[in-house]
């Protein structure tokens, strides 16, 4: 297991399963960072199925979006997949609001998003 600043990385076969470090993810230099980290993932690790565990995190702002919009494009490009899960209520009705509940592949915790790979 690799722990990076802002995230922290488990393998369950071939999907690598990230958890978030912060609890609330606002402020635009910890949005940058973790934006390299999860490129990275796909970019240099050659990792192509990535699920994001959303347990931790309580605030996500929308410029966190728009890092999970590219990184759901990049992992696309790499014919990779990215899934989500255990998003809480609050920040789910973000996703709906902004329609990223039809982009993205959220599922309701890490087994049954790991299942679906």
């Amino acid at each position: 297991m690799s722990t990076q600043r802002r995230i922290s990385t488990t393998k369950i076969g071939d999907v690598t399963v990230v958890k978030f470090v912060d609890k609330k993810i606002l402020d635009e230099a910890n949005i940058q960072e973790l934006g390299v980290e999860l490129f990275a993932l796909i970019e240099q690790e050659n990792r192509k199925n990535v699920l994001l565990d959303f347990s931790n995190v309580e605030f996500l702002s929308s410029a966190a979006l728009g890092k999970l919009i590219t990184l759901d494009r990049k992992a696309k490009a790499a014919k990779g997949k990215l899934k989500m899960c255990s998003i809480r209520a609050e920040i789910y009705e973000v996703f709906q609001i902004t329609k990223l509940n039809k982009v993205f592949d959220i599922k309701k915790d890490e087994e049954e998003a790991v299942a679906a790979f």
